[in-house]
């Protein structure tokens, strides 16, 4: 099952993955995908207020800023493991700006990894953001950064079997069941 999970920022869209991603794989292995890589002290400081928050929860941290569809999780027991991916505005942006990354052919490149860790998990909950509804005008990298969000989110929304937004706390069902 592919869940996608999106949100504006605060809005408490990673807490809700995380407890959805609980219960629906009950005891089974669980993998956290973390996008974000760590470019100064601001961004280490949101990784480690991040690995707080889940600590205790019996996720095994996996380090992914780029290039998803490398990613292998084992199966335990001949089960295969759930997983949550946070978040889609990181990967996104690591992938379009970073040396390493997939450049203009980014939302292709993210599918593709989507697809492959999807085969992989018995369950796939998806993070990501609302950056839409401010309507402000941004420069052309930012514009188009933001236009490859949309596609993503729009052709996750196609791929999921459940597409939920968190609204101020209040998980919103836009396809499939609210889980």
């Amino acid at each position: 099952m592919i869940v996608t999970v999106t949100g504006g920022s605060g809005s408490g869209k990673s807490e809700y993955s995380e407890n959805l991603l609980l219960r629906l794989c009950g005891e089974g292995r669980r993998f956290y995908v973390a996008t974000m890589y760590p470019y100064d002290e601001e961004s280490r400081a949101r990784i480690r207020r991040h690995r707080k928050l889940r600590s205790g929860k019996g996720f095994m941290t996996l380090e992914c800023p780029y290039d998803l569809k490398s990613l292998r999780l084992s199966p335990e027991n001949g089960k295969k493991p759930s997983a949550l991916l946070e978040c889609m505005s990181n990967l996104a942006a690591n992938e379009l700006f970073m040396e390493q990354g997939a450049g203009k052919d980014a939302a292709d490149e993210i599918l593709s990894g989507v697809k492959a860790l999807a085969a992989q998990t018995e369950h796939l909950v998806i993070v990501t953001n609302e950056v839409f509804s401010d309507g402000l005008s941004y420069d052309e990298s930012t514009d188009f950064y933001r236009r490859v969000l949309g596609e993503l989110n729009r052709r996750l929304a196609e791929l999921s079997d459940s597409y939920v937004e968190v609204v101020y706390g209040i998980p919103v069902c836009h396809k499939g069941a609210l889980l």
